[in-house]
């Protein structure tokens, strides 16, 4: 990944320079064929230990940001001994106890999890005797940089049972990323056995639902997607189209465009020319740059909460640039809820019913600028205990108790604080603060 800053002048009434990061991405997404070769077929020759470990020094030599893997099953051991990826998800095992998903990052990711598909077909395959499906991540690119990465494997064959499967695999990440990917930029990798070209798929459902683009469609077929040209392993072409994706949008807070799309099975191979897969990698180039006029703070906490919340497609809805005239906190030992109204009468509420309420009111030339968290242990999950804000004329609002692992986040200059991010239950689980223009 490549980072840079660069300042611009967001309006001409804003106090001060505004500093967007931006920066690329390099990722990779490859179906590692890592069955045993009674289940795979025996497609690709040469000894799975040794084509495994070759594939995890490709990966290390070749230096993506973000790999995501599927039928990663009983050789993943080999991959991880070769590769030196720093952020890597730990295997959930074998054929028939996995689910073959894994993700080798530079970058750090928080909020992982595991998702199984509601629906499968043992019609051809036998995609119902593992625990196949999709994971999900929030991947940190930069300090208040988040891009929401999914990795799935959906329903193979061709028969009406699969075809079925197929698409409501599709469809359930597509609503996954409705409720947990609300205002945050999302890629989509993974083998998802789609293609444009056949009538019965249901690939466009990630534009049609999600805002999505597919970096193949949009870069190599401009959108048209009705010859289905045959791939070849390794691909000699890019014309033709795979089921191996990766699909991207940005959101309020920072664009993602993919820039470049490459079939890379040339680039892994056997020592004699032989392939290591029976799929061809798919390799993908992004740019990203936050927005010039709302950011977002780093998240605090864990993600335990059953609702996730995110104020930023609200406020960049508005045609003005409100400011907080309300703050208000509910808390007692921990921290129950959070709330503030806006000089336009927008209100973001989030938390339990519990704590005692308590609030302040800013004057027409204050802003809210400063936050400070803390976060401690409640029945084995990570809750928000305290909260304080900070007001430009130093007035201060706090609830709940302070603990030893806490946080401060600032509002940058020329910003101030409008709105949150975070997860919540019956109390705050984790949280973040949106910075909109002063």
């Amino acid at each position: 990944m490549k980072y840079n800053t660069i300042a611009t002048i967001a309006a001409l009434s804003t106090p001060s320079l505004v500093h967007a990061a931006s920066g690329t991405l390099n990722v990779l997404t490859m179906n590692v064929a890592g069955l045993a070769n009674t289940l795979q077929g025996g497609n690709v020759p040469g000894d799975k230990s040794s084509n495994s470990k070759r594939i995890g020094s490709y990966f290390a030599e070749y230096g993506y940001d973000v790999i995501n893997i599927q039928s990663d099953f009983d050789y993943h051991n080999p991959i991880y001994e070769t590769d030196n990826h720093n952020h890597r998800t730990d295997t959930m095992g074998n054929f028939g106890k996995g689910d073959g998903l894994n993700t080798l990052s530079k970058l750090p990711f928080i909020d992982f999890r595991r998702i199984r598909w509601d629906k499968c077909s043992n019609d051809e395959g036998r995609d119902c005797d593992t625990r196949k499906g999709f994971t999900f991540m929030r991947m940190r690119v930069s300090e208040g940089v988040y891009i929401d990465m999914y990795n799935l494997q959906t329903d193979a064959g061709m028969t009406g049972n699969d075809i079925d499967a197929r698409a409501s695999n599709l469809v359930q990440v597509s609503e996954y990323i409705k409720k947990w990917s609300i205002g945050n930029a999302v890629m989509v990798f993974g083998d998802t056995n789609s293609i444009y070209s056949r009538t019965s798929n249901s690939i466009n459902i990630f534009q049609e639902q999600n805002g999505m683009k597919d970096a193949w469609y949009t870069l190599v077929r401009k959108e048209d997607g009705s010859s289905d040209t045959t791939c070849h392993n390794p691909s000699d072409t890019l014309l033709c189209e795979l089921g191996d994706k990766v699909i991207s949008r940005g959101s309020e807070l920072l664009t993602l465009d993919a820039t470049t799309f490459e079939y890379v099975g040339k680039k892994f191979l056997q020592p004699n020319g032989n392939v290591l897969s029976d799929r061809d990698p798919v390799q993908v180039g992004l740019t990203w740059c936050q927005s010039e006029t709302l950011r977002q703070s780093d998240l605090f906490g864990a993600p335990h909460g059953k609702t996730w919340f995110n104020d930023a497609p609200a406020i960049a809805s508005k045609g003005s640039r409100p400011k907080a005239s309300t703050i208000g906190f509910s808390g007692g030992n921990r921290v129950d809820r959070v709330t503030v109204t806006l000089s336009d009468s927008s209100f973001f509420g989030y938390g339990g019913k519990g704590g005692k309420y308590r609030e302040i009111t800013l004057a027409g030339d204050e802003f809210w600028t400063k936050v400070d968290l803390c976060q401690g242990m409640r029945n084995g999950k990570t809750r928000i205990f305290y909260i304080k804000a900070t007001t430009s004329k130093n007035q201060i609002l706090e609830v709940g108790k302070g603990t030893d692992t806490c946080t401060t986040y600032i509002a940058p200059s020329g910003f101030q604080i409008v709105g949150f991010a975070g997860q919540y239950g019956d109390e705050i689980d984790q949280l973040g603060v949106i910075y909109g223009l002063q």
